[in-house]
């Protein structure tokens, strides 16, 4: 059971994520990603929980994150609504260069529920910190996905063997990777 005031943190769900660079080796994982988000969202908002939203701002123009491009804004279907709260990053982690930790800890948040994009990327580089940081975070492996892509050797890898071993690399010693249903 999660305690009442577990945040939720949207990772950099962004309309950048459908850029087909992303999906060069192949396509993603998990296509119900964005509806998975919607209905943590909604139950979130329904019990008055608190929701982060992690919006990625590159600097780099070529960067489909790029914050004046066509992919900055947010999906439909994890865009915040006018009072949730907005953390703006530049790097993969949430926590770096960005008032996120103060802010959980000020509203007293030990626990946070992360969803999002890239499974591999951002979201387990923020799980890592979360954790490294004394956050209990939970890992909600049907809200993340990511996209195939060569392992050191050369290899192609697909999508679903790379968010496998995403969540293998954060389960337990990061994080408690759970399904959606688990906790709504």
């Amino acid at each position: 059971m999660l305690p009442f005031n577990a945040a939720l943190l949207v990772i950099d769900l962004q309309n950048a994520i459908d850029h087909p660079k992303w999906a060069v080796h192949g396509p993603r994982n998990n296509p119900g990603g964005e509806q998975v988000v919607a209905r943590l969202l909604a139950a979130w908002r329904e019990a008055g929980r608190p929701i982060l939203h992690i919006r990625h701002d590159s600097q780099d123009p070529a960067s489909s994150y790029y914050v004046h491009g066509p992919g900055s804004p947010f999906k439909p279907e994890a865009a915040p609504l006018g009072s949730e709260t907005v953390v703006a990053k530049s790097v993969h982690s949430a926590f770096i260069g960005t008032d996120l930790e103060a802010r959980l800890r000020a509203a007293g948040i030990a626990t946070v529920v992360v969803c999002g994009v890239i499974t591999n990327n951002s979201v387990e580089t923020t799980v890592r910190m979360a954790a490294n940081l004394g956050f209990d975070v939970v890992l909600v492996e049907d809200g993340c996905f990511t996209f195939a892509r060569p392992d050191h050797a050369g290899r192609l890898r697909s999508a679903e063997e790379v968010h496998a071993m995403s969540l293998a690399n954060m389960d337990g010693e990061y994080c408690t990777v759970v399904r959606a249903v688990d906790i709504l």
